[in-house]
Parts: structure tokens; sequence; C-alpha cells
């Protein structure tokens, strides 16, 4: 029986809503790694500070999972996914581009020649850099099949090891795909030297028999999503597998045993809420909203559901500041973290922050110098990284002389308009425990500095 990668675009898909906070994807990509997901696909780099900051975090913490980072179709894209990426174990440069007339004129404004004349010089970018690299022919059964056997071929040939056809439309029936795939294998021979995917929309509820049709034929990767709304469902491919897998001589990677209960209990599939004061903690991960009725053995149990251990000292100060919220508003999950980073293991700073410069732009990596002053002797640090956050936290860890992981990585706006306030939340995990610090700025990455430098000092009080 041959093997099939399982390639998750939750992340991906994501991208489009926002619905996921930092620690629920860095959370979300831990358990795919767990359950034995090949491939881990996010969402292209829009944001250079907290995308690239999001990559670094996870990065460290994927043990088999490869992290596939989509570029954009211009060579300054592969160049920023390729820095953003270049320190994980295993990571892959996937370039998509639309293959059908209409996308390809609207989307691009590109004629068939020019694009094809793209998808070579970017492909070939992407193989000079990294030895993995994806070609993901958007809208592929809409494409004149001439045309995107050409693509294929050209991708293949420049360098591309992974080749994703995407009935972006959902709309094909299983026998459809089974022979659209067949006749890519006689019509592109190149094929058979490297590993041909497939995705499928779910318009018509039918893409994981798509897909199933695509293996038979000789699918060797496809696309799932944890939630299975626009994409297939990884929880309906994991069954098929196991049921009739040896029916079509595959199998997956996956967990079977703890996919069920993991996917079901990612809160992010689930209706969350609050009944009669008390936490509904079926799963973990739900999101929850406090009010002024909730007394403060509820308030600790959202704490401690947060993971933190607070002292007894601790739970009344944030108690006391929950109060002050709570009379005026119901208090969520994120605004209790602020809380929590602001009252909670209020200590005598052991570092402060003295000066620091960012050098940015997008012709140059970004670098950072700091000062921090610690027992009346300043201290200086000088780091380049992907961003001017990754290289602000860089220069805070050089100076003290240890690494962290970042464990969440929250920014919100307290006021509007152009010289906006913003609070910044950085939870910092040391020693298996984690520790969150609060900076408030009208400047974003001074924010960011002053709330890692606050969760630091933190951990020193902690481990004095």
């Amino acid at each position: 029986m041959k093997k099939v990668k399982i390639s998750d675009v939750t992340l991906r898909e994501d991208a489009g809503v926002g619905f996921l906070s930092f620690k629920e994807k860095v959370n979300l990509a831990k358990k795919l790694d767990r359950l034995g997901v090949d491939v881990i696909e996010t969402a292209k780099i829009t944001n250079a500070k907290t995308d690239i900051l999001f990559l670094h975090t996870i990065a460290p913490l994927l043990e088999k999972s490869i992290i596939s980072c989509p570029v954009e179709l211009n060579e300054e894209s592969v160049d920023r996914a390729y820095e953003a990426l270049r320190g994980a174990k295993k990571f892959r440069l996937k370039l998509s581009a639309p293959v059908s007339s209409v996308q390809m004129e609207y989307l691009c404004g590109k004629k068939p020649d020019a694009m094809i004349e793209l998808i070579k010089t970017l492909t070939e970018k992407c193989a000079a850099l990294c030895c993995d690299v994806e070609f993901s022919a958007l809208d592929a059964t809409r494409s004149e099949p001439e045309f995107l056997y050409r693509a294929i071929k050209t991708a293949i040939l420049a360098g591309a090891k992974t080749i994703t056809v995407c009935d972006s439309a959902g709309e094909m029936l299983p026998s459809e795909c089974g022979e659209f795939i067949e006749k890519l294998y006689e019509n592109v021979p190149e094929l058979k030297g490297v590993t041909l995917a497939a995705e499928c929309g779910n318009n018509l509820d039918m893409g994981c028999a798509c897909l199933v049709a695509g293996v038979s034929a000789g699918v060797g990767e496809i696309k799932t999503s944890a939630d299975g709304k626009n994409q297939t469902s990884i929880l309906c491919i994991a069954r098929i597998f196991k049921s009739r897998g040896d029916f079509f001589g595959a199998y997956t990677g996956l967990n079977y045993t703890e996919l069920e209960h993991t996917v079901s209990g990612m809160g992010f599939l689930k209706t969350q809420d609050f009944k009669n004061g008390k936490i509904l903690e079926a799963e973990k991960g739900e999101s929850f909203v406090l009010n002024d009725k909730d007394d403060i053995n509820t308030v600790s149990l959202a704490v401690k559901k947060l993971g933190y251990d607070l002292s007894e000292e601790d739970i009344k100060n944030v108690y006391e500041e929950f109060v002050k919220v709570a009379r005026k508003k119901q208090v969520t999950e994120k605004e209790l973290e602020v809380i929590v980073a602001s009252a909670a293991l209020q200590t005598a700073p052991t570092y402060k922050l003295k000066s620091y410069t960012i050098n940015s732009g997008n012709l140059i990596n970004a670098s950072c110098v700091m000062t921090l002053s610690k027992e009346n002797e300043e201290l200086q640090g000088i780091t380049v990284g992907n961003g001017p956050i990754d290289a602000a936290f860089q220069c805070i860890e050089q100076i003290a002389g240890r690494k962290f992981e970042l464990d969440d990585f929250q920014i919100q706006s307290v006021t509007e308009g152009k010289q906006a306030l913003g609070v910044t939340v950085v939870k910092l995990r040391s020693s298996g425990k984690l520790y969150s610090g609060k900076g408030i700025s009208t400047d974003i990455v001074e924010s960011s500095i002053n709330a890692y430098i606050n969760a630091l000092n933190k951990i020193c009080f902690e481990e004095a």
C-alpha cells in the first residue's frame, strides 16, 4: 500500500477571516504536528511583524510536520518567506498561480505566455533557495487542458517537487476527478518523478469522495482542513482511510485514535458560552466571557484555564482589577489576559529599557540595537531578525543570555485614530510555567519590547 501525505490548510484558510488568535494558531500547529499531519500550510506573509513572528514561534516546536509558506507572484515575496522559514527543521515554499484564462486575465492581468514565464522564473527562484518546492495550479479543472499540461511541465523542469491541482469551484464529481488525474499522467510524463497533490472544494459535499477517486488514480498528497467548511474535512478523510484504505491500497500517517477527540475539541470549532457563572470546560481552548456577577472562584478558574498558576495573593489582585472592568462591561478572554499581565506577579524590575534603535525596510533585514539596564549596569545587544519585533525580541534574549518559548503575542488597540494607544501582551513559557507581560505605547514595537521585558522580569523574580 502507498502512503498518502496529508497537507492541512486550516491556518491558510483562517487568514481570510482572522478568527484565530496568535495563541490559538500556535496551539493548532502543535496539535496538527502531534496528529501526524505531514504538511502544515500557513497563510502568506502579509504583516511582516506578526506573520514572521508566528513562523519563528512554531518552527522549533514542530517535530514531524513540514511548514509550507505560500509566496506571492514576485521575487521579493520568495525572499521574505525563505528568510522567515530557514530556521525550521523542515520547510517548503509554495507558489500558487491561476491557470484558467479567466483568473489569469482578471486576477493577474497576464496572458498565457507571460504566466508560463512567470511560473518558470519564480519556481527556479524558490528551488534555488529550498529543496522542497510546491507549485499549485489554481482553478486547474477549468483551465484549457493544453495550457495546464504546459504549466505543470514548466514548474517540474524548474524544480518543483510537488504539483497541486485545485478544483477551486468544488463542482467535480468523483468519476470526473479520477478521469482528470489519469489524463494528467497521460499528458505530463514528468509527473511520475514528483508528488501529485489534489485540493478539492466542498461546495457539493463531495470533496472527500473526489479526493479518494484522485488517490485511486495516482494522487500522493491531499489537502484537508480541520474545520471542513470550505475544504475537505480531515476527520472525514481519516475515517475513510481508516475504514476503507485497504480497498484502494493507501494509508496515511495520521494518528486516528487521537484525531477524533483532538479535532472535535478545538475551541474555534465550537460555540463558546458561559452558563450559571461557570466556564464550560468540556474541551480545552474554548473562549469565554465573564461579567460582574462572577465571583473570585469563577475568575480563578478562568485564569487557570488560560494556563496560569497564580498564588492566592495574585488571584486577589487579578480579581480586584477584574471587578473594576466588569462593572462597566463584559470581560473577554483576551481582556482577562491583559488584566493578569498587569496585576499578577508585580515585581521590582530586573531589566529596564534604556534605548533601542530599529532599522527596517523592504530591501534589508530588520536589525535592532538595544540597551537595557540591570543593577546600575548598562547592557547592549545587536541582532538581525525577520521584522522589527522579531529583531527586538532576539535582542532582549541576547542581552539576557537565554531563550524563551513565546506562547502568545497579542496586540490590542485601546484608542482610535492615527495616534492610537495600543496594548501588547506577551506570554513566555519558562520551566513549564507561563509568565505574561504588558506594554502600552502608541508605537507597536515599543509596546512589544516593554511587554517582553515585563514578562522577563517576572521570570527573573520567580527563579531568583
